[in-house]
């Protein structure tokens, strides 16, 4: 019977001993490492790619975002989804009376295409950015709730933004094969190119107005008035034929209005889709690629950007 005593003292020891090794579960290990303190705080390249996997690894819940858009956003009007085709049908039409009719500026030929090969891809990036300006803002119950990585939100949006861009070109094919057959090219095939391209440069605007806006909300006021300056400033509703011949009438103000085109994503981008939608021929591949590259260093840094405010995004909605 006293053996008992020492055995069982050692048994309890021994499970001690056991107990003290297995770590302890808290609330704190089940927050992501990057989030726990300051001092382990992954760096810019660890943040870049704990935010690309953790994309990839939820693209059914991306998949899920995206439908759950495109089904409210079909569901609050009467028309639904041909809202995506009929609405950039009625901006160029609108367009095309005020330049075309009104102001009888209309320089080119087959002037509707020409405004719709420039307003669609437009329409396509402007929706994305104000979409994104609300997308984390809007899920505030959702974030503060549970654990997900934010970043699908503006991922999602982006998505969305994609879908109604193969809406718009229904009407797109529609008009070059009923009115302009003289148009229609095989370069048209290319249009998907450029949009792959314009496609990592609206996620990363998106990305980055959605993170900013949660911290200044001021952004999305300026940012709507932005965009509406950034249409007019870019070749839209003309071309770069006329921005050449403004920059030879302007002297002191020439050298900026050339360094403003240069440096427009838009430039390049409204000039590629026109050059295979319009006239038929290949896009400008140089400048084409610069804006390719420039987006991708562009959506790494909104990456960065939005890893870094994510912890903070709790507290401050």
């Amino acid at each position: 019977m006293r053996a008992r005593g020492p055995v069982r003292a050692a048994q309890a020891a021994g499970a001690r001993g056991q107990r003290a090794t297995l770590p302890a579960v808290t609330a704190r290990s089940e927050v992501p490492s990057s989030f726990r303190s300051s001092s382990v705080r992954p760096g810019p390249l660890a943040l870049i790619r704990i935010g690309i996997t953790e994309s990839l690894a939820r693209r059914r819940l991306i998949a899920y975002l995206v439908r759950a858009d495109l089904k409210k956003t079909g569901a609050d009007t009467v028309l639904g989804n041909v809202w995506w085709i009929v609405d950039p049908l009625l901006q160029m039409l609108v367009y095309y009376l005020l330049v075309g009719v009104i102001l009888q500026r209309d320089r080119y030929e087959d002037f509707p295409l020409f405004i719709f090969a420039a307003i669609l891809p437009w329409k396509w990036f402007d929706a994305t950015v104000k979409a994104g300006l609300g997308t984390v803002v809007g899920a505030e119950r959702l974030i503060k709730q549970i654990y997900f990585p934010k970043l699908v939100l503006p991922i999602a949006v982006s998505a969305s933004g994609v879908v109604n861009f193969l809406f718009g070109l229904i009407p797109l094919v529609f008009m070059m094969i009923v009115f302009y057959p003289h148009r229609l090219t095989l370069w048209i095939l290319l249009v998907p190119v450029i949009a792959i391209v314009q496609v990592v440069f609206s996620t990363a605007v998106g990305i980055a107005v959605s993170a900013l806006n949660v911290f200044y909300r001021d952004i999305g006021n300026v940012a709507r008035h932005l965009m509406r300056f950034w249409f007019y400033l870019s070749p839209t509703l003309y071309g770069l034929d006329m921005v050449r011949e403004i920059t030879a009438k302007q002297g002191e103000l020439a050298p900026v209005i050339k360094t403003w085109y240069a440096i427009n994503p838009f430039t390049y981008l409204i000039g590629a889709y026109r050059d295979v939608i319009y006239y038929g021929t290949a896009p400008h591949w140089s400048g084409l690629a610069n804006v390719g590259i420039v987006s991708l260093v562009l959506l790494t840094l909104a990456i960065l950007l939005f890893k870094r405010l994510e912890p903070n995004f709790a507290k401050v909605l």
